[in-house]
């Protein structure tokens, strides 16, 4: 079919079929048509006809998505042909910045897979297509546009470089990978941190819609340099919150130098929120370098600075407004704790006040219970490590956990109990029906509930003793007020769930007496409320209660009825 295609106007109906057509059989029959027109030995011509006569930004696509599959053939077409459309590519983008990005994002991606493909290619003992890097320098001397197009083709080559294609031997993939991060990689780290440098040196126009994309497209290039694979361990991207980056020996002056991190806090600090995002998205990458990389000095020393960027982001903060910094900053606070211990931290000059500063942001985080759900897990992660790390710390220097911990602990759960009326009474969304996130923020709470857990204990009492009255009253026949009974069942299932959760988080080895008969205390209350709600059935059926019930059964059971016990409490003993 695709032979058929003699003009340029024919050309044109596939493409819109092809990419905007909204009849299926018309758009199965262009897929048909591409996959001939690329086995046809008219292909190149065909391409080059759409790219310099083509009048709609899709002719070109389909032309550089037929050169992207054509190159991409396991059997590769010849060294010079494959020069040839690179050399094109460069010099009609050169000739054309103003292309739609879209457009100029799929050639680029043609560029990066022939450079990835010919990555050991000799000729006249010259590796031929490792040139590219010294080709985008000339981009980089000419207007805004040309270096947004010099910068798209570093990162797209990157992230090519990258990527794992499973229908090629992985073997070749880690070969290829290995030598652009050895010979390439931190040459182009270096050349986008100058840039960026440049565009902090002088005013910002944040009205230029030009220099703002420069700016994009600079960080975005930093972004997949530090998310390069260096090891080929092809890290699962759901563990986050687990993630080192394993950035190379060479690489440890850039890393070594103050002046680094400040550029881009400084641009955090400069930048409109949709460009500060990514310069967090960086810090996030900075503050998981891999430990190893520094001696201890050194180490403390880059620690000591991204503690003063945390402060100096929470004493101006602004920018924390924005949904995106917010969910960037709260995954760089995580990272800090995940790649350093509590005894490093405390020894940082400035560590009591940005104690202070986080915990005051968690707490109005937590006190905000509808705003980023996914951002407060990683607020909770740090406080969880922060205070599951107490036991094992050898510093003399306050860690003043036991100040900051109940005040989170004492925030989640006043924070929850009050968010039941207005999502009973403005018809909302209840975030007990997400039983996941519920259970995920339970599961981290509990450490940080056992750190001075008397006064959780004694908050949770006062609580539970509280609304169960309440509930009581309502239950007389004489009280018809059913929205009063719905927010009341709403606050005990919280409080339920709380009591599992934090009896749930009872380590035998710091456990005392005291704290099992705190346990006893709590876990009383819930099983006075079953029983009040097995007299009152079937009025006092309620499926949210039921389920944090079963939950704290659960927990019970695990910390005081399994067979797995190493001491015996007199909990178990209550019953």
């Amino acid at each position: 079919m695709a032979l058929h295609f003699q003009n340029l106007a024919e050309l044109e109906v596939l493409c819109t079929h092809l990419y905007i057509g909204t009849d299926l059989t018309q758009r199965i029959e262009a897929e048909k048509a591409l996959l001939e027109l690329i086995d046809s030995p008219e292909c190149l011509s065909k391409c080059q006809l759409l790219l310099e006569r083509g009048t709609t930004s899709y002719a070109q696509l389909l032309a550089a998505t037929c050169l992207s599959k054509l190159v991409s053939r396991v059997s590769p077409l010849p060294v010079e042909q494959r020069m040839d459309i690179r050399n094109y590519i460069l010099n009609y983008v050169a000739s054309q910045p103003k292309l739609a990005p879209f457009v100029i994002q799929a050639l680029i991606q043609v560029i990066a897979k022939i450079t990835k493909l010919g990555w050991f290619e000799v000729q006249k003992e010259q590796f031929v297509f490792r040139e590219i890097i010294a080709d985008v320098k000339k981009f980089l001397q000419g207007t805004v546009e040309h270096c947004v197009i010099g910068v798209i083709v570093l990162s797209e080559l990157t992230q090519e470089m990258n990527l794992v294609d499973y229908s090629r031997p992985s073997a070749k993939h880690r070969k290829i990978a290995t030598s652009f991060r050895d010979t390439s990689l931190k040459d182009i780290l270096v050349l986008a941190c100058s840039l960026l440098k440049v565009v902090l040196a002088k005013p910002l126009n944040l009205q230029d819609q030009c220099q703002q994309n420069l700016v994009m497209q600079v960080l975005k290039l930093v972004l997949n340099c530090l998310n390069f694979d260096f090891i080929g361990s092809s890290a699962d991207e759901s563990a986050d919150d687990l993630c080192t980056v394993q950035i190379p020996t060479t690489w440890r002056t850039i890393f070594l130098e103050p002046e680094t991190l400040d550029l881009f806090f400084n641009l955090y600090h400069s930048l409109p929120p949709q460009l500060s995002q990514l310069a967090l998205s960086c810090l996030v990458q900075f503050a998981s370098t891999r430990r190893s990389l520094f001696n201890s000095p050194e180490r403390a020393k880059y620690l000591g600075n991204l503690i003063k960027g945390v402060k100096r982001i929470l004493e101006n903060p602004q920018g924390l407004s924005d949904p995106g910094n917010y969910h960037e900053f709260c995954r760089f606070l995580a990272r800090l704790k995940t790649n350093y211990q509590l005894g490093e931290l405390v020894m940082v000059k400035e560590y009591p006040e940005v104690i202070r500063l986080i915990a005051n942001f968690t707490i109005t985080s937590l006190q905000h219970w509808e705003f980023a759900p996914n951002s407060v897990h990683y607020l909770l992660t740090l406080w969880q490590r922060m205070v599951a790390s107490v036991p094992f710390v050898k510093s003399t220097e306050p860690h003043l956990l036991d100040t900051y911990a109940p005040e989170i602990t004492k925030a989640f759960i006043t924070s929850r109990l009050e968010s039941v009326a207005v999502v009973v009474r403005d018809h909302l969304d209840d975030p007990l029906d997400d039983t996941a996130t519920v259970f995920q923020q339970l599961e981290q709470l509990c450490t940080v509930s056992r750190c001075e857990y008397e006064k959780t204990c004694a908050l949770l009492v006062q609580l539970f003793d509280q609304n169960a009255q309440n509930y009581q009253k309502l239950l007389h026949p004489s009280s018809g007020v059913t929205v009063d009974i719905t927010i009341q069942e709403g606050r005990l299932a919280w409080l339920v769930y709380l009591v599992g959760t934090v009896v749930g988080g009872r380590l035998t080895y710091t456990s005392t007496d005291e704290h099992d008969a705190m346990d006893g205390e709590l876990s009383c209350r819930v099983f006075q409320l079953i029983s009040l709600m097995d007299t009152g059935l079937p009025r006092c059926s309620n499926e949210k209660i039921e389920l944090a019930i079963l939950w704290f059964l659960d927990q019970f059971r695990k910390t005081y009825v399994g067979d797995q016990l190493q001491r015996t409490s007199k909990v178990g003993f209550y019953y």
